[in-house]
């Protein structure tokens, strides 16, 4: 145990040092912009690439891995919803934050890092095809949503224009993209070239782990919602789960795989909850509140969740 938490404490405390900074210099959330820029647009990208780029192309085409993490994912994304929109009679809307709450992990910031870091470089392609394919379907899945709430009037067809163009234009898919065809082609970029996707993937996660403490501080707690409690069980206990028993149903797995899925699920909620909950007004002081919160929440239950996983209590598959 005391090696898993040697193994997090550079982690969360990276997220400590930005919330601590950003308490003391008093910048406003705005001065993170560009910072924000910098990850999403070139040291993620740069990170994905790199890992894809350089992963033979037969273990990527593990179709029935991601399938069954996504399926995971919106199973407790739906347990989410109509809890609070048939037990506690919330709004469609609200209920559509509540679920991303529930289930969209912080992947992008967080995983990458810990994971390697947590499993080697055999967790490079799950990592991968996690991060950017499930963020693809939240991207989906969000605007979808609200929609079929009657919170986008827009019309239908500029909907869906409008959520191809966000997925097909990511930073993270392109990346992605870039990376299969590197690996089908057996193709790599010249020397000085991926020196500087070196570079800017070493970058990665000490910026978006920062990123992540300063966001953390600058949007204080205001409301704290009632639903919180099973919205903090099931995204920090019920998701890892969830993956754990949908994946072993699906198929065989190398244990690096289901141990890094696993990790991915137990993971906090991402700050993106925010900027759905803001860009469609809808839930966002509470959204915020428990982002803090079960980020705060997860110093605990993720150094257990570590440790079940390298110690192999659970065994790597349930359905052998």
């Amino acid at each position: 145990m005391i090696d898993v938490v040697a193994l997090l404490l550079p982690f969360f405390g990276l997220i400590l040092i930005g919330y601590v900074a950003a308490r003391a210099t008093g910048q406003p959330l705005e001065a993170l912009g560009w910072l924000n820029t910098f990850i999403i647009y070139a040291a993620l990208p740069a990170l994905f690439f790199k890992l894809v780029s350089r992963t033979p192309i037969g273990e990527l085409t593990r179709i029935d891995f991601i399938l069954g993490e996504i399926a995971a994912v919106y199973l407790v994304f739906a347990v989410a919803f109509l809890t609070g929109y048939v037990l506690r009679r919330n709004s469609f809307e609200d209920c559509t934050i509540q679920s991303f709450t529930a289930a969209y992990g912080n992947i992008g910031y967080m995983g990458p890092g810990l994971a390697l870091l947590a499993f080697g470089e055999k967790a490079a392609v799950p990592v991968a095809l996690i991060v950017c394919l499930e963020n693809a379907a939240h991207f989906i899945m969000a605007p979808a949503m609200m929609a079929m709430a009657g919170d986008d009037a827009r019309p239908k067809h500029r909907i869906a224009l409008s959520i191809v163009q966000k997925v097909a234009l990511h930073p993270f898919i392109l990346s992605t993209a870039l990376g299969f065809a590197c690996a089908a082609s057996g193709q790599q970029l010249p020397g000085p070239a991926l020196k500087l996707v070196d570079y800017l993937a070493q970058a990665a996660a000490p910026c978006a782990l920062f990123a992540m403490g300063v966001t953390l501080a600058l949007r204080p707690v205001k409301r704290i919602p009632a639903e919180l409690g099973y919205l903090a069980g099931l995204k920090l206990i019920v998701l890892p789960l969830s993956v754990y028993l949908v994946l072993s149903l699906v198929g065989d797995f190398d244990p690096v795989w289901m141990h890094t899925a696993m990790l991915l699920a137990a993971l906090p909620t991402a700050t993106n909850v925010f900027v759905i909950s803001q860009q469609y007004g809808v839930w966002q002081e509470r959204a915020s509140a428990s982002i803090l919160i079960i980020t705060l929440l997860s110093v605990v239950t993720l150094p257990i969740w570590l440790y079940v996983i390298s110690s192999e209590i659970l065994p790597p598959d349930l359905f052998p």
